[in-house]
């Protein structure tokens, strides 16, 4: 693979793009267990954001029935369509962040770092069976942080409130070209079933976590703007603010469950509309 990589670079004059969060994954075993992870079949359609030089795609292409690989560089994409002969792969130019997703039942991918949080986000209100992705170290323990741990944090409470997460392999810095400052992680996403499935008020995830380190009553106090509540308002619900469920733990010991205690109270109250 390092063959390849050192062929296409020649071939193309490339220098990866920084700005793109270009770090492409030349490690042909890590690949291999990632899409062993993703646990594939000729039934599933993949989306990948990032394919960069198509190492993982001709992975995925060989075990699903349909690939759609969305990237923002369009020499990238030119590559890509030059090299490569996949019959089921279908390449998107553009900003996975703000584009319409094609429907997929699972996602692979070695994301840009740099769209890590809101592609996250953005995978989490789609339905899927299964996601296999490389994320920066710190972010990917921050995904799967508990209550009270000190990587805990809105992050870690979205992903759990609606999908199980678990970090599944730590990659070190050489199996990337050009090498990152960082070592990365593999992290395995599954929505939890609807049931099961925690919906939160984002807005009021926000307000907590603006002050992740005070407790329940003092963050909504603080942050009192974010709830839609002027100074005058602040001043009538003060009181009830001080009666909300776990007013004294701090937030970053709020469960998902914590929150929608919070939530339904202050929606009974009329603080939250």
């Amino acid at each position: 693979m390092r063959g390849r990589l050192s062929y296409l670079l020649s071939k193309y004059s490339l220098t990866p793009n920084r700005d793109l969060g270009q770090n492409f994954l030349v490690v042909p075993d890590v690949i291999e267990r990632n899409v062993e992870r993703a646990r594939l079949n000729t039934g599933d359609t993949v989306l990948e954001i990032g394919p960069g030089l198509g190492f993982l795609t001709s992975e995925l292409s060989r075990r699903a029935g349909k690939v759609y690989a969305i990237e923002k560089d369009s020499k990238m994409v030119e590559i890509l369509r030059r090299e490569y002969d996949w019959e089921n792969v279908e390449i998107i130019q553009g900003d996975a962040v703000r584009l319409e997703w094609p429907r997929f039942t699972k996602m692979v991918s070695n994301l840009p770092y740099q769209v890590s949080s809101p592609v996250t986000f953005k995978l989490l209100k789609m339905d899927f069976e299964r996601a296999v992705l490389v994320y920066q170290l710190e972010f990917a323990r921050r995904m799967v942080a508990k209550p009270g741990d000190r990587s805990y944090s809105r992050l870690s409470l979205m992903v759990q409130a609606r999908a199980d997460v678990e970090l599944v392999e730590r990659i070190g810095k050489g199996a990337f070209w050009p090498r990152p400052k960082v070592d990365s992680a593999v992290v395995v996403i599954e929505p939890k079933p609807r049931p099961e499935r925690i919906e939160l008020n984002e807005n009021l995830v926000r307000a907590l976590f603006q002050h992740r380190l005070s407790t329940v009553a003092s963050a909504l106090r603080k942050s009192h703007h974010m709830l839609g509540l002027d100074k005058k308002e602040l001043k009538a619900v003060r009181e009830a603010l001080g009666r909300v469920p776990h007013a004294e733990k701090r937030v970053f010991q709020l469960s998902p469950l914590d929150v929608l205690d919070i939530e339904q109270y202050l929606l009974s109250e009329g603080i939250l509309r």
